[in-house]
């Protein structure tokens, strides 16, 4: 796989801070790849191997452990069955009950597992790269769950009814109830989606930027005293990594949180 652009103008050029050369420091064009092949007409970079990559991971985990499952389970059937019940108990029966939730475990379980693996690649040797840092597979990721979260709302309300709970209908505000309801509608339809995955995209990205820019500076700074401070550098690099384990992993399951939660006001009631 191609290397991130950034890191490769520090390494190649044997760029050093006595040696009359600039920090190069990272930017847009650390997120820019190109064509790694072509297969039917589609160009096929680093981050798109890296998201069918991901897909295959969670596809052939999950077939591998519950393809035979026993009723005494082994160490990939247990370490699968946590992972499972973690999302279908921790998110989606906290959030949904168990009752209406039992039918979206699948696919919060699979959007978890595929986002949580996509984030991970930024600290994966020789990949390298988050996924989700390319806003095109947040907004796609978002968009599956908006058009989750509409066609529930009409199927459970009807067409009337899935307007008004959309718009937050509540004859008991009187007055303004109007300006509430185009708020609530622009709300819904247009700043739920951006957030939801501007949220992901933004801590990928941010995320990304800072490890290249300590991982960049330990090199940039090996050279005369320089070196002293390449080491706390590097010490940045280490705790940013572990950081970002945590950061990955949170902003997977904030993301099926906020789908539950958008279900959840799909099937609540309108005044």
């Amino acid at each position: 796989m191609s290397a991130d652009p950034t890191t490769v103008l520090a390494f190649e050029t044997d760029c050093h801070i006595f040696d009359g050369c600039g920090f190069p420091a990272p930017g847009l064009h650390s997120f820019l790849f190109e064509p790694m092949f072509t297969a039917g007409g589609v160009d096929f970079n680093k981050p798109m191997l890296l998201a069918l990559l991901s897909t295959v991971l969670v596809v052939g985990f999950f077939w591998a452990a519950f393809n035979k499952p026993k009723l005494v389970p082994g160490k990939l059937q247990m370490v699968a069955e946590a992972g499972y019940d973690f999302v279908r108990r921790g998110v989606v029966y906290e959030t949904l009950g168990k009752r209406e939730g039992e039918k979206y475990v699948p696919i919060m379980v699979s959007l978890f597992f595929f986002i949580w693996i996509m984030n991970i690649w930024a600290i994966v040797p020789v990949a390298q790269f988050p996924v989700p840092s390319i806003i095109g597979f947040p907004v796609a990721l978002a968009l599956i769950v908006y058009v989750i979260w509409v066609s529930v709302t009409f199927k459970r309300h009807g067409f009337v009814g899935g307007w008004k709970n959309i718009a937050g209908y509540d004859k008991s505000l009187g007055p303004v109830l109007p300006v509430v309801m185009l708020i609530e509608l622009f709300s819904n339809l247009l700043i739920r989606p951006f957030t939801h995955a501007v949220r992901l995209f933004a801590n990928m990205f941010a995320g990304h930027v800072l490890l290249l820019i300590f991982t960049i500076a330990s090199w940039y700074l090996l050279n005369g005293i320089g070196i002293a401070y390449a080491g706390i550098s590097f010490v940045m690099v280490i705790l940013l990594t572990a950081f970002e384990l945590f950061i990955q992993a949170l902003q997977a399951y904030v993301f099926i949180l906020l789908a539950c939660n958008y279900i959840q006001g799909a099937l609540a009631e309108h005044h």
